[in-house]
């Protein structure tokens, strides 16, 4: 049953992706009324985060970011939606990389590339990524699973189409040392803008005007392998139209001081959020943890982060 769900799912995705793209479009600004308009989807996290994020800004200017952000959220849906069925030589028109050059020489040398991505609008367009590097690269993604494993299913299809491996977070060292052994150069992306969890809180930078836990995974995977680190600037030209800039962070993460790399990308991060704040996904709760919790509730040993006695970890 699950199954004949899966392909029912799928067909009816892949009957919707074959309309031509300015019909999508339609879709998008019809579902922008209701999502915004109507229903006011997650509008409270949203309109805190930017007031938050940019407390110099005025209402107005604060109002325009948040209706933009809506329309591109709703064209993330449909946009999603015709990447199943659109060729080769659209991805290419539509979704630009830039800089692959330098990325390209860490290949040829046999040296992998860990990329700093974040929840930037058209993210799910970067698994595109095989179309414009080296062959010699095994492209992928780190992906944390949906609830519905229809959907699960789905997205991992969509994400692999063109070649990009989806690895899921707890397989990625797995996954790395294995294509270090085979000597088989990776070019692997990491969304880091994500929410860790208490125990895994180990820094905390300033971020769009928070002090902010952050992830810190993607440094270290990249100084144990030996891995180029780069930041993907993602920008949109136009409705549709998307440049994907990488940008060296270093070549030698191993020389960087302790979670170094981890606070340049948040830096690179925000500026690019501030040059086109509409692109990054506001209606997330990123900032639901604080410093001053974690240190009434936790204690850090020897690097671990521990409960302190009597407080509930959850």
């Amino acid at each position: 049953m699950n199954k004949l769900s899966y392909y029912l799912l799928y067909a009816v995705w892949y009957l919707l992706s074959l309309l031509p793209l300015w019909v999508h479009y339609l879709f998008s600004d019809f579902i922008y009324l209701i999502l915004y308009k109507v229903i006011g989807y997650r509008i409270k996290v949203v309109r805190g985060n930017l007031e938050a994020s940019f407390p110099e800004k005025s209402k107005q200017e604060l109002r325009s970011i948040e209706r933009r952000f809506y329309h591109r959220l709703c064209d993330y849906f449909v946009e999603t939606v015709k990447m199943m069925t659109m060729s080769r030589r659209q991805m290419r028109r539509r979704m630009v990389f830039k800089g692959t050059e330098a990325v390209n020489a860490c290949i040829d040398e046999g040296q992998s590339c860990a990329i700093y991505l974040g929840h930037v609008f058209n993210w799910e367009w970067i698994t595109t990524l095989p179309l414009w590097v080296s062959p010699k690269a095994q492209c992928g993604q780190l992906y944390h699973a949906l609830e519905n494993p229809l959907f699960d299913q789905l997205f991992i299809d969509l994400r692999q189409r063109w070649g990009s491996e989806c690895i899921a977070l707890v397989d990625v060292l797995r996954k790395t040392i294995e294509y270090k052994r085979k000597q088989q150069p990776t070019v692997f992306g990491y969304i880091g803008d994500q929410v860790p969890h208490w125990n895994n809180i180990h820094h905390w930078c300033w971020f769009l005007n928070h002090d902010t836990p952050v992830m810190t995974g993607t440094e270290r995977i990249a100084i144990k392998n030996h891995q180029a680190l780069f930041y993907l600037d993602i920008r949109q030209i136009r409705r549709g139209y998307y440049e994907a800039e990488f940008k060296l962070m270093t070549r030698h993460p191993e020389a960087l001081k302790e979670f170094e790399a981890t606070d340049i990308y948040f830096r690179m991060l925000e500026e690019g959020i501030r040059q086109q704040p509409e692109l990054w996904l506001w209606s997330h709760n990123r900032w639901k943890r604080t410093r001053e919790e974690f240190d009434r509730r936790f204690q850090v040993v020897d690097g671990k982060v521990i409960p302190r006695e009597g407080v509930d970890e959850e």
